[in-house]
């Protein structure tokens, strides 16, 4: 199974990018942009979406792991209600984003269908070489969605009643979950991915893909769950005690 994008960045290319396309980037604290010098790594998100008679507005999180072990997010806020085409601004404090959302001619978001998942480190989405493209493709959502469950070969896959909704998705985003439960020396490969998709209203909700060789031939096997405990609890009966 392909990532999205072919080649990895480095965590301060992310930064850059960051606030290469912010508009009020020189509005963060300088003691925020020294701590994000120590950064390792990357993750970042869609945290919430609007879209409604033209215009739009995103709201992105991204985090970097910092050198002595702690976290570091900044909120991203895109949107197309300001003359001149997209805006992209980036704010160091949620309750900042949340006013600038407020500010925006836009309904507050709905409840996303699922909370947030917790932090995935190191790399998780690997971004496009230059410029900036949103993680999520914006179309073929629905055909994306087939050609996952064609594949899930375990018996225990989401069925209908879970998969239902996620055919008016309008958009997905394909991203690797960090720390699968690999035990040394059983010669067993596994990999962990979420299929995110973004539905009216701004809602989320994923199903997860485990990849993994746990096959007595050694072949590639694809499972998918609705929940990324079962698709880990997947993992660890696979590589055994």
């Amino acid at each position: 199974m392909s990532v999205p994008y072919e080649t990895a960045a480095y965590p301060e290319e992310h930064l850059e990018r960051l606030l290469g396309r912010a508009l009020n980037s020189f509005e963060l604290p300088d003691e925020v942009l020294s701590r994000l010098c120590s950064a390792l790594a990357y993750d970042g998100s869609l945290q919430s979406a609007h879209h409604s008679a033209g215009l739009y507005r995103e709201t992105h999180r991204h985090t970097w792991l910092l050198g002595d072990g702690s976290v570091l997010t900044l909120w991203e806020l895109v949107h197309n209600t300001a003359p001149g085409g997209p805006r992209h601004e980036v704010y160091a404090d949620e309750e900042e984003l949340s006013a600038a959302v407020a500010r925006l001619p836009l309904p507050a978001d709905e409840p996303v269908l699922a909370p947030l998942d917790t932090l995935r480190l190191p790399p998780l989405r690997l971004p496009p070489a230059a410029g900036f493209d949103p993680p999520y493709a914006p179309d073929d959502s629905a055909d994306h969605l087939r050609r996952l469950m064609r594949r899930a070969e375990n018996p225990d896959r989401p069925g209908p009643e879970v998969t239902s909704a996620l055919r008016t998705a309008y958009a997905h985003e394909i991203s690797q979950a960090f720390g699968p439960p690999c035990r040394t020396g059983t010669g067993v490969c596994l990999s962990l991915y979420e299929h995110a998709f973004l539905l009216p209203g701004g809602r989320r909700a994923s199903l997860w893909e485990v990849e993994h060789t746990a096959t007595p031939d050694g072949r590639h096997m694809c499972e998918v769950y609705p929940t990324e405990s079962a698709a880990r609890a997947a993992m660890e009966r696979r590589v055994g005690p």
